[in-house]
């Protein structure tokens, strides 16, 4: 196996990289965070970089399924850090801990790069420290942060890079983002080789999409439904008429609302009052958004409407989240 050019006679100590995985976190993430960073230490053959896991309290931290992380550390611990990666899947929407909050800000005040993957990124701007700074995370929590934190700079990207912060959406996008870390320290070659260790050939770029384009995602790819649903997803809140969605298509109500039942089963209205309380659906899984605000949000006149629309959709009241 290939390994790094020649080494130094004294090689600089390891980069010390803390792991902050939160209860629920997803073990995709994790594993696509941490191991690029083991795989490195093993094709390098010595130590380039030292994971150390924090966890809030002594006890492991279990994932959304059966694996647990075993802390080496403590948050509040005065740990010499170059990185912080916060991990967080799950329902976040109440996740609270100033404890927390006022450790990652001092360990930013410190010169800790701080990083946040999937949800880990919602921690990190409730720590109000992603002011200022360009971020992405995971979108399924991106709308529920945008409606708490509409100041903030958020991107539909795979992760970003700004300054001395770096975000992830989560899944197997850490393995692009650890890629470019780990070609930014030690050189593209090799962190092409860390790469194919995971059969992870094709690299893509920061601003590669999260989700699959539009007509994948709407099963469809007929001109005049796809440019209904691109405008119904743009206005959830402010909800169009069925003949402003018939003229953005360019073709009349009749045969739009013909078109939907067609080829995806249900009136174009219908398909878009299921968008709207998806949506709405997000927020109250990942927000602590009020349901009046929810409501509003989501382009109902107010809660009571909005839930009774929603009990009808998905049997049961919104207010069974909270």
């Amino acid at each position: 196996m290939p390994q790094m050019d020649a080494r130094p006679d004294h090689p600089p100590p390891p980069t010390r990289i803390g792991v902050l995985p939160i209860a629920d976190f997803s073990v995709m993430s994790y594993a696509s965070t941490v191991e690029p960073l083991r795989a490195a230490n093993f094709l390098a053959g010595r130590a380039l970089y030292e994971v150390i896991h924090v966890a809030p309290a002594t006890q492991p931290v279990r994932s959304s399924g059966a694996a647990v992380v075993p802390p080496d550390a403590q948050v509040g611990a005065a740990l010499k850090l170059d990185m912080l990666f916060v991990i967080a899947g799950g329902d976040i929407g109440g996740f609270r801990d100033p404890a927390l909050y006022r450790w990652l800000a001092r360990l930013a005040r410190e010169g800790v790069r701080l990083g946040g993957v999937s949800g880990g990124p919602v921690i990190l701007a409730r720590a109000g420290l992603m002011a200022g700074r360009r971020m992405t995370l995971h979108w399924e929590y991106a709308e529920a942060l945008a409606e708490l934190s509409p100041d903030l700079a958020i991107e539909r990207s795979l992760y970003v890079i700004d300054r001395d912060r770096m975000t992830c959406a989560g899944g197997i996008a850490p393995l692009d983002m650890m890629h470019a870390l780990i070609a930014r320290q030690h050189g593209a070659p090799f962190a092409q080789q860390v790469s194919d260790w995971f059969m992870h050939t094709d690299i893509r770029p920061s601003v590669g999409p999260q989700r699959a384009g539009l007509a994948e995602r709407v099963g469809s790819h007929t001109p005049a439904i796809l440019d209904a649903v691109e405008v119904m997803e743009s206005h959830i809140a402010d909800p169009l008429d069925l003949g402003q969605l018939a003229q953005v298509a360019g073709v009349s109500p009749r045969q739009l609302n013909r078109l939907f039942t067609d080829q995806l089963g249900t009136p174009a209205m219908r398909y878009y009052r299921a968008l709207r309380l998806a949506r709405a659906q997000s927020l109250l899984r990942n927000s602590a958004l009020p349901l009046t605000q929810i409501a509003l949000a989501t382009g109902f006149a107010n809660s009571s409407h909005f839930s009774r629309v929603y009990s009808a959709q998905f049997g049961h009241a919104p207010s069974s989240y909270r």
